[in-house]
C-alpha cells in the first residue's frame, strides 16, 4: 500500500478524481454533467496537451522548453501565410508550419548539446528570436482571411479547406479534429519513450548525463532529438491554434509553455529529469484543464484561475522534491 501511496501516477489519479469530484459538486446546475462540457474540455486542451507531450520528452531529459508558445505562433503564421495568402498547397503550407517548429527546437538544442548552454537560456533565447520572427513576417498583424490587395484595399477569401477541417468535429461533432491530433502527439511520444532505444537513452541522460554519456550515450544526438521533437509538436500545436482560430497571431501562445509544464509537473514526471512518462502528462492535462473548466462554468474571473494554476505548480514541484529527499 505504501508503495502504491507513492506512486506518481497513483497521486496524479487521485488529483484528477478529486477535482471530478468537485465539479460533480459544484455542477452549475448540472452543466459539468453534460457531454458538451466534456467535449468542449478536450478540445480546449489540445492545443496544450500537444505541447504538453512535447514538453515531456525534454523533462525526462532535465531540462525544460520555454520557447514552445512563440514556436506556436511563429508556425501559426507561416501556415496562414502560406495557405491563405500565397494559396500554397495545403500539404506545402502543413510542411513549411512543422518544419519552422522543428527547426526552432533543433536550434534550441544545438546550443544546449553543442555549447553546453543552461536550456532556461537558450529556451528563452528562442521564445524571443522566435516572436520577433513572427512579428516580423506578419507585420505585427494577424493573418486573417481578409488579404490586402494591390490598391491597398482588402478583399475576403474562403480558408482552406485544410484549417476547416482541422476546425471541424467528427463522430457527429462529438470529438474535435484537435482532440485525436492530441492522442496522435501522446501516442507518438508514448512510442518514442517506450518503444525505441533513443527512450531508453533520454531517461538516462536525465538520470545522470555524464553516467550516461560514459556508457555510450549520443548525448548530443538525444538532446538534439528531444527539442526537435517539442519544436514539431510546437508546429502542430501552431496549425491547431490557427485553424480554430481561423488566423495566425504573433501573439499567440503567449503563456502556454507555463500551462504545458504544469500539465507535465501535476502529472508526475519529475523536473529533476529521469522519471515520467507521457500516460502522467495526460492525467496532468486532464487535471489541470477540468479544473479550467469547473472554475469557469462557475464564473470564477480568469485572473483567479491563472493565481491557482500557478499556485498548483509550486505545490506540486515542492511535493515531488519531498518525497525524493524522503
Amino acid at each position: 500500500m505504501k508503495k502504491l501511496l507513492a506512486h506518481p501516477g497513483f497521486r496524479a489519479v487521485i488529483a484528477l478524481l478529486l477535482v471530478w469530484v468537485l465539479g460533480s459538486i459544484f455542477n452549475a446546475d448540472g452543466t459539468f454533467f453534460k457531454w458538451g462540457t466534456h467535449r468542449d474540455t478536450l478540445r480546449q486542451m489540445s492545443t496544450y496537451g500537444i505541447l504538453a507531450c512535447g514538453m515531456t520528452v525534454v523533462i525526462i531529459t532535465a531540462g525544460i522548453d520555454l520557447a514552445v508558445g512563440s514556436i506556436l505562433a511563429l508556425s501559426s503564421i507561416i501556415f496562414t501565410k502560406l495557405a491563405i495568402h500565397l494559396g500554397l498547397p495545403a500539404p506545402v503550407a502543413v510542411a513549411a508550419a512543422l518544419g519552422g517548429g522543428s527547426a526552432c527546437g533543433f536550434l534550441s538544442g544545438y546550443f544546449i548539446s553543442r555549447y553546453g548552454m543552461q536550456p532556461f537560456i537558450a529556451t528563452l533565447a528562442m521564445m524571443v528570436f522566435a516572436r520577433g520572427v513572427a512579428k516580423y513576417v506578419s507585420q505585427g498583424q494577424k493573418v486573417s482571411t481578409y488579404v490586402q490587395q494591390k490598391d491597398g484595399s482588402y478583399a475576403y477569401v474562403d480558408p482552406p479547406a485544410v484549417m476547416n477541417f482541422l476546425n471541424e468535429g467528427v463522430f457527429n461533432n462529438n470529438l474535435a479534429v484537435v482532440t485525436i491530433l492530441f492522442a496522435v502527439s501522446a501516442l507518438l511520444t508514448w512510442i518514442l519513450l517506450s518503444r525505441l532505444r533513443w527512450g531508453r537513452y533520454l531517461y538516462a541522460i536525465g538520470g545522470n548525463e555524464e553516467a550516461a554519456r560514459l556508457s555510450g550515450v549520443p548525448v548530443n544526438a538525444m538532446k538534439l532529438l528531444a527539442y526537435g521533437f517539442s519544436g514539431l509538436l510546437a508546429g502542430l500545436a501552431g496549425l491547431c491554434q490557427a485553424a480554430q482560430e481561423m488566423q495566425g497571431d504573433p501573439e499567440a501562445g503567449v503563456g502556454y509553455e507555463l500551462t504545458a509544464i504544469a500539465m507535465v509537473v501535476i502529472g508526475g514526471t519529475s523536473l529533476m529529469g529521469g522519471r515520467g512518462g507521457v500516460g502522467l502528462t495526460i492525467i496532468g492535462a486532464l487535471t489541470i484543464s477540468y479544473l479550467e473548466k469547473v472554475l469557469s462554468i462557475n464564473a470564477v474571473g480568469e485572473a483567479n484561475r491563472l493565481m491557482l494554476t500557478g499556485a498548483i505548480i509550486v505545490g506540486a514541484v515542492l511535493f515531488q522534491r519531498s518525497r525524493r529527499t524522503a
